[in-house]
């Protein structure tokens, strides 16, 4: 149960279609969460956020009327057919995140102020996630990219407001999923982790000593960085039990990489795959995908033919027709990858529900307009989790409604205990 057996004679569509379409891993005893503590394991609940972070053109993808009755916009046509499936969110945005590109990082974050001098980015949705559930899978989030400028671009930051870089290979997340290291790498992992175990003792050790001759404040700061200590410390022990535990077995083959950057959309439909397959081992519970539009070059929008441009540079339409034809016809290709993932994640069953009921996705961007930079009225979709869908939820375009709002919802939804999150004000209600 070690390796997965790799049949070298898959193509990488043939990967994608059993991923989508015919993948059915068993939950094993392997995969349950911190192991020989929990006598009974409820029913896991999932979240992927996916952002493209120059957004879509807005009047082709806002319709002019809310509710359940709404028609369709150009952009949405590909979801007629899963309309019940997903809610349509306008009028939302992040109070004091502006700044056109700036605000790429903030969108799970929601940290006010981008471009202010001495800035600092806030902990992400995800990371705030696993704070407060826990590490309940071998991976507590994956932090997915197709073409991300990975030094400088992500949608994961630590508590600190450190960048977690993306994974956007395929190939290497697949092994880490699900290729076991032979003994002596899983011994040099296990002696990193020991080290590092033991480096944090010492610290705790002489950080107690000197807590002694500290004032009042002084020592109220020091016992919040012994609390971050204590919980890394716990990470380190859930880390080395899960290095103990054999990886999940799949016969899928490893997918082959997609590098060429013009390949936006089947390197995207690759990754949406990816995360499926995550779920499905259950891996990881949390996924964060960044479409890094602004780092693509001129892109294939059809076989045989490429855009006039970079997607950055068509983004900067100024009305041109012919860039804005570009973008609506790219726009419509990634709903109908979406589309392609909520069908795929409905026609899996775990237990006596679809994939899809148990798992949110949301598609949105931190970019409202991006031929304005303006980052108001940002496009939201939320898929899945059993909410009661089916419904464009519009709200004020000139006085938007917290998207932290949206998140707190979520995060409740995943189990989490909280009433707030970032600019939130409450949750939402009719979802």
């Amino acid at each position: 149960m070690n390796a997965p057996h790799i049949a070298k004679t898959f193509s990488r569509r043939r990967f994608l279609q059993s991923a989508g379409v015919t993948l059915g891993l068993p939950l094993l005893e392997c995969m349950t969460p911190v192991f020989g503590r929990a006598v009974q394991v409820k029913a896991p609940r999932r979240m992927l956020i996916i952002s493209n972070n120059l957004g879509f053109l807005p009047k082709p993808f806002f319709p002019t009327t809310a509710g359940k009755d709404y028609e369709l916009t150009q952009t949405l046509a590909p979801l007629a057919e899963v309309r019940s499936e997903f809610s349509l969110f306008s009028g939302m945005s992040h109070p004091d995140v502006n700044g056109g590109h700036s605000a790429e990082n903030c969108f799970l974050t929601a940290a006010r102020g981008p471009t202010k001098s001495g800035f600092r980015n806030q902990i992400s949705l995800d990371q705030f996630a696993v704070e407060k559930l826990g590490q309940l899978t071998r991976f507590p989030t994956l932090n997915l990219g197709v073409n991300i400028d990975k030094a400088n671009r992500s949608l994961s930051w630590t508590r600190d407001g450190v960048l977690l870089p993306a994974e956007d290979s395929a190939p290497a997340l697949f092994r880490r999923m699900f290729v076991q290291g032979d003994p002596e790498a899983v011994k040099k992992q296990l002696n990193r982790l020991d080290e590092r175990g033991s480096i944090l003792d010492t610290l705790m050790e002489h950080t107690k000593k000197l807590s002694r001759g500290l004032g009042s404040d002084d020592r109220s700061r020091l016992d919040q960085y012994l609390t971050s200590a204590r919980e890394i410390e716990e990470r380190l022990l859930t880390a080395r039990e899960w290095e103990l535990k054999p990886k999940p077995a799949t016969t899928l083959p490893e997918p082959a990489d997609i590098q060429d950057k013009k390949l936006i959309f089947e390197k995207l439909d690759l990754m949406l795959a990816m995360s499926q397959l995550a779920f499905e081992s259950d891996s990881t519970r949390i996924i964060t995908l960044m479409v890094d539009a602004f780092a693509t070059p001129a892109f294939k929008i059809h076989d045989g033919e490429n855009t006039t441009e970079g997607y950055h540079g068509l983004s900067h339409h100024g009305q041109a027709p012919e860039k804005v034809k570009q973008l609506e016809d790219a726009d419509r290709q990634q709903m109908v990858l979406l589309r392609k993932l909520i069908q795929n994640l409905a026609a899996k069953r775990e237990d006596d529900s679809r994939l899809l009921d148990r798992t949110m996705v949301l598609f949105g961007s931190n970019m409202g307009d991006a031929n304005k930079h303006d980052n108001t009225n940002l496009p939201i979709i939320l898929a899945g989790g059993g909410f009661n869908h089916g419904q464009h939820h519009a709200f004020k375009t000139d006085n938007n409604k917290p998207l932290c709002n949206l998140f707190v919802s979520m995060l409740q939804h995943m189990g989490a205990e909280t009433d707030a999150f970032g600019s939130s004000t409450g949750t939402l209600s009719g979802i």
